[in-house]
């Protein structure tokens, strides 16, 4: 079953939206956030740029690294564009721009903007579980991805995004970015627990469309 929602009836648990699309935020984030970037060769040609595209668009990058995508939501297509600020500095609304519904060659509809769903990191408890919404997608002829941040709090939060290119040398790369806060209080005592399981399930995100590792 598949549910609609929108940016005003499901928000994330941080400010900076966007924050993976600006580099001053990796140079200098907000206080107590950690940046993180990753990127890796994962082929060359226009058709392992298509064929990656496909399976990064419909959650392989997630399912890859052994993450659990349960309780889709439809998603809105819409956009997320921030606050927009007149010249006197007061906030405006601004039309929020819409992504085009795409579908893999099975009829799976690819990630739109606005997408929520529940990753779930299996364990021998259950799992732990982390509440997205898509705030992002880019869909270009070769630049795809989309950026999740999200929506409860947690061990972490904040920004994740998953970008694939194909350079000017045909080179296929995948580009993993991250701006991340971790918990506060007595969850603090567990940080360099949380960052050793961040950086093992980002070198498994990495592999995860490599031809190499599949």
């Amino acid at each position: 079953m598949t549910r609609r929602s929108t940016f005003t009836d499901q928000s994330v648990t941080y400010g900076a939206i966007g924050a993976t699309l600006e580099a001053d935020f990796l140079r200098y984030p907000p206080k107590g956030f950690r940046p993180a970037e990753d990127t890796v060769r994962i082929g060359s040609g226009h058709e392992r740029f298509d064929r990656a595209a496909e399976e990064l668009m419909t959650w392989g990058i997630q399912r890859g690294a052994g993450l659990r995508v349960e309780d889709v939501s439809e998603g809105t297509g819409i956009q997320y564009t921030g606050v927009v600020y007149d010249p006197e500095g007061a906030p405006v609304t601004a039309e929020a721009p819409r992504t085009e519904q795409r579908f893999a060659a099975d009829g799976t509809p690819w990630i739109t903007a606005g997408i929520t769903a529940r990753l779930r990191r299996p364990t021998r408890f259950g799992g732990r579980v982390t509440p997205v919404l898509v705030v992002y997608v880019i869909d270009e002829p070769d630049r795809v991805g989309f950026a999740y941040g999200t929506t409860s709090e947690g061990d972490e939060v904040g920004e994740e995004s998953f970008i694939l290119e194909r350079r000017e040398d045909d080179g296929v790369w995948l580009t993993i970015r991250s701006v991340l806060h971790g918990a506060g209080g007595a969850r603090a005592v567990l940080a360099p627990l949380v960052r050793r399981r961040r950086r093992d399930l980002t070198r498994r995100e990495l592999r995860a469309l490599h031809p190499a590792f599949v």
